[in-house]
């Protein structure tokens, strides 16, 4: 199990990112959270398996069709144990 806190810059508000980001979370088994920054980023906190959580990074570099990502900060983080995915404000 690893846990990497990330944050996503680009156009990432505002078109579905977090809901879709959710959803794959949830498709790979990863737990955590996202929520929009005041800057117009997101940011996440991801834990699971090592190979589900670079999954999910590999996507968030990419991120839904309707997003435009520019930069994926990501580093390692202290575990929390969250038991779902949930989407923040």
């Amino acid at each position: 199990m690893i846990a990497r806190r990330v944050a996503v810059i680009g156009r990432v508000q505002g078109v579905g990112f977090r809901w879709h980001t959710a959803r794959r979370a949830d498709q790979l088994g990863v737990c955590g959270w996202i929520r929009n920054t005041p800057t117009g980023s997101v940011e996440a906190h991801l834990e699971g398996d090592r190979e589900a959580v670079e999954s999910l990074l590999r996507w968030l570099a990419v991120g839904p069709p309707s997003a435009r990502v520019d930069g994926v900060d990501e580093a390692p983080a202290t575990p929390i144990h969250p038991e779902s995915f949930e989407i923040g404000h």
